[in-house]
Formats: structure tokens, sequence, C-alpha cells
């Protein structure tokens, strides 16, 4: 008989000695965290799926292994317009599990992977609402906003080029010796008759 596991209370070791996988849908709604950082709640799911794995070690304990992805788009707000834009999350994340949290300390600290203590009961959708979080990009930007932003009221419309202050230099060159307002010595070279 197969065994079955409860997502919000998964028996991790069981989970991941049997190599079982779980998948499924759950509302954006009701990660109430994630809803905290849109521009509006979504009313679309989260598909996810885990897989757990039980990794021999030659002369060790083995390795619990589980395996997370997930995706979703989410409504944000475009810093740069302020208009709400659709952004598309997805995760896709190895984690190792190991007894105690000092010895996960450590070996996070060590190796590339991504370690986090064995608990007795792994809630999936914490979990997969944590990783989405931290997918959400730290500045939302349209890549080409909608439109150009508003000018505040009482602003003044730029002029389409400042100024060059050099113009009036470049007045005087081309008036040049003879000009009217030029000069008609030419260069300084001195006093006359020298």
């Amino acid at each position: 008989m197969k065994e079955r596991f409860d997502p919000c209370a998964l028996e991790l070791l069981a989970f991941c000695r049997s190599g079982a996988t779980l998948q499924g849908a759950w509302p954006q709604a009701g990660m109430v965290r994630l809803a905290g950082s849109l521009a509006a709640p979504g009313d679309a799911d989260v598909a996810w799926s885990a897989s757990g794995q039980w990794r021999p070690v030659t002369g060790g304990e083995a390795e619990v292994w589980l395996r997370l992805t997930a995706g979703t788009n989410v409504l944000l707000e475009c810093q740069r317009c302020l208009q709400p834009m659709t952004q598309a999350l997805q995760v896709d994340r190895a984690f190792r599990f190991v007894r105690g949290e000092a010895e996960a300390a450590r070996l996070d600290e060590e190796l590339e992977d991504d370690v986090l203590e064995l608990p007795p009961r792994l809630d999936l959708h914490a979990l997969v609402e944590d990783e989405l979080i931290l997918a959400l990009p730290l500045v939302p930007r349209h890549e080409r906003c909608p439109a150009p932003l508003p000018l505040p009221a009482g602003a003044e419309v730029a002029e389409a080029a400042p100024p060059n202050p050099f113009a009036a230099l470049a007045a005087l060159r081309r008036r040049g010796p003879g000009a009217p307002g030029g000069s008609e010595d030419g260069p300084d070279d001195g006093p006359a008759g020298e």
C-alpha cells in the first residue's frame, strides 16, 4: 500500500526514504505573508511539487534531500511608473536536511547546498510561501512602462536641451577679425611697432 503524506505536516524522513513525490496547487490568497507583498491579492493558484531523496553515503548516515519547485504569477507595483504589473515567480530548490541546528548551520556555511535542520514534520505550504517571497524582485519594474510618468502639479516641462555655456564664446569666435564687433588687430602680439 502506498503511504499518504500530508503536505502541511510532512513526515520528511519517511517521505525521503520512500522517494515519494507530492504535487498540487494552493490558492495564492491562502499565502497571507506573500499577499502582503503584492499590489493586489491574486486569484491565481501556486502550482508546486516536492520530491524526496534518500542518498546513501559510504561510511556515514544517509543524506535526506527535498527537491521543491513552485510557480505562480503575482501582481506587483512597478517602481518606475507606479502601475500594476504581472510578474512570474519560479522556484526550483534542493534542500539537504540534517539532524541538529548546529550541524545545519555549520554545513550551510561550508557547503553551497541549502542545509536545514530536519524537523519532525515539515510544513510544505510555509516553505513554498517562504521561497516565493524570496523570489520576489527587490525593485519590480516593467521592461518598458506602458505610459510615461505624469508630471507633478506645478512642475514645468524641462527644455529639450539645457543652454550651452560656451555658446557666447562660439559666437565671438565666429565674428573673427574684420567682423562687426570683432578685433581689427588680430591676435595680440604685443605693443605695435615691436
